[in-house]
């Protein structure tokens, strides 16, 4: 087996897991409230990171200021307000819908890109972009004309997670600014640290709500789950892949991460996918083969974001 063939299975696997997250949550959070779930995954996350850092590359990297605020930016924005929209967004909105609009990640990148990283937009990346935008608003539009009536709940629950997948894409694109003397490993530690460090506080407040005692072995196998499995082995084996491709490449398979989401929706939560829903779905994958299909330049991408450190 190629190299190739190799980088694009952990790449595969990676982003399958990542979509895993969204229904994972939906039983977490039934007995364990957002901010301390996040940091329970955080701070479990951090425990087990930081020892494999220590161990085999022991120290930081030289702090640069450039790489000290795009470490912050993307603690703030692509961890601690990804985690808070998300969980946030699954309590009004379905997974299936919530996995849609997750579906927009690539071409919300395409626009940062252009913003912040000047980087040109040829005619397919707008059409790409203009495609997952119309797969959105296609859920929302021909949910409310089949059911006849306006789900306030679920609109805000999708701009939620339109929110997190804003925060998502800042977290993907802003990676590319820090300095190649770091490695992913020191990356995901040091994100992971400052993530948990974020969500303190609030996940103190919420600790004192809440009977740790009564909080089934399931729930707390499914924390785990999201630590180890979402936030350590999906980051590991995105990056070991990212390592053999380009990002331009492995971008593609983004679209495995909503797909996952919607079938395990169905299959674990028992939600119902109407016409709508794959229609949607539909513009959004086709908006991604579009958005990928223009050639690029390799270039690698040294982070990849945990829910990941999320």
């Amino acid at each position: 087996m190629s190299n190739s063939t190799i980088a694009y299975i952990k790449v595969s696997i990676a982003m399958s897991i990542i979509g895993s997250f969204v229904v994972v949550n939906k039983f977490i959070l039934e007995q364990i409230p957002i901010f301390l779930a996040s940091e329970l995954r955080l701070l479990i996350a951090s425990l087990i990171l930081l020892p494999m850092f220590c161990r085999k590359e022991r120290r930081l990297p030289t702090l640069y200021k450039k790489d000290v605020f795009v470490l912050l930016i993307q603690s703030f924005v692509g961890i601690f307000l990804f985690s808070i929209c998300l969980l946030y967004g699954l309590q009004y909105t379905s997974a299936v819908e919530s996995g849609i609009v997750l579906s927009c990640t690539p071409a919300v990148m395409g626009v940062i890109a252009y913003v912040f990283l000047k980087e040109k937009l040829g005619f397919a990346k707008i059409s790409g972009i203009l495609l997952t935008i119309l797969g959105t608003v296609s859920i929302n539009v021909f949910g409310i004309i089949a059911t006849n009536s306006i789900s306030f709940s679920s609109l805000f629950g999708n701009f939620l997670i339109l929110c997190a997948v804003i925060g998502d894409a800042i977290f993907f694109s802003f990676g590319k600014l820090l300095s190649k003397a770091w490695s992913p490993l020191a990356i995901s530690t040091a994100l992971s640290i400052v993530g948990a460090i974020l969500f303190l506080p609030l996940a103190i407040h919420d600790a004192l709500s809440v009977d740790l005692s009564e909080i089934s072995i399931t729930i707390w196998l499914l924390v785990f789950y999201t630590a180890i499995v979402v936030t350590i082995l999906a980051v590991i084996l995105m990056n070991q892949g990212l390592k053999v491709i380009p990002a331009s490449v492995a971008s593609v398979f983004t679209a495995l991460t909503p797909i996952t989401t919607i079938l395990l929706s169905s299959l674990v939560l028992k939600e119902d996918i109407y016409w709508y829903h794959v229609l949607g779905m539909g513009f959004v994958v086709l908006g991604i083969i579009v958005l990928t299909r223009t050639k690029e330049k390799p270039v690698g991408m040294n982070v990849v974001k945990t829910d990941e450190a999320k």
